[in-house]
């Protein structure tokens, strides 16, 4: 869904990207800048290039299909840049934000549908990680197929801490604001979280 206002850019060349000498958290800093001072349209695409892919995996885990995913991932960006335009309130992080708002319009869906599922989809041809480093925590002889199968059977609230902290790699004060829990809570259902897994997959 076209914004108005500012035109998507894709960056192609994401090892260039992920190298550059700014740090990411630094680099967002400086977009978020730009984007609630100056209202500057190229960050907001510099953004989203960061983020597109994240937000609509994050959200293609929780939904039946493709199309639906698309479609909020779309209203998500759409609800970010209108939020950083026109609303004054300081943007701490907008990674954050962006998954508040993925989280809020996902479970706006199911209310709508009235249902609220036992477990997120997470479809089998989707990259575990960007990162590689979804294994490290995990028992050296489980392969991802393994991975999926036993995620699928955790209830939803462990099957969301564990993919944002080891598929999307987050930190745990990112995840603390995306769930609206305290960190001390967070750390202790992603520990049990993956207690569970490993024990499915033992």
């Amino acid at each position: 869904m076209p914004l108005a206002g500012w035109t998507p850019v894709k960056c192609n060349n994401l090892s260039h990207c992920a190298s550059s000498i700014m740090s990411s958290s630094i680099k967002e800093k400086l977009l978020l800048y730009r984007l609630q001072a100056k209202h500057d349209p190229d960050a907001f695409a510099e953004l989203y290039d960061l983020y597109i892919k994240r937000i609509y995996r994050f959200v293609y885990f929780k939904v039946s299909g493709k199309e639906e995913a698309e479609d909020i991932t779309s209203e998500v960006f759409l609800k970010a840049w209108n939020y950083a335009i026109n609303d004054s309130k300081e943007i701490k992080s907008f990674s954050g934000l962006l998954y508040r708002l993925a989280r809020n319009a996902v479970i706006d869906l199911y209310r709508r549908r009235s249902t609220q599922p036992q477990t997120v989809i997470i479809p089998e041809e989707m990259e575990l990680s960007d990162g590689g480093k979804w294994y490290e925590d995990l028992s050296n002889n489980a392969d991802a197929a393994q991975i999926i199968a036993a995620l699928k059977k955790l209830k939803q609230e462990y099957q969301e801490v564990l993919t944002l902290r080891y598929v999307d790699e987050l930190e745990i004060d990112e995840i603390a604001e995306i769930t609206g829990k305290g960190g001390i809570a967070t750390r202790v259902t992603i520990h049990r979280a993956m207690k569970k897994l490993k024990e499915i997959l033992q």
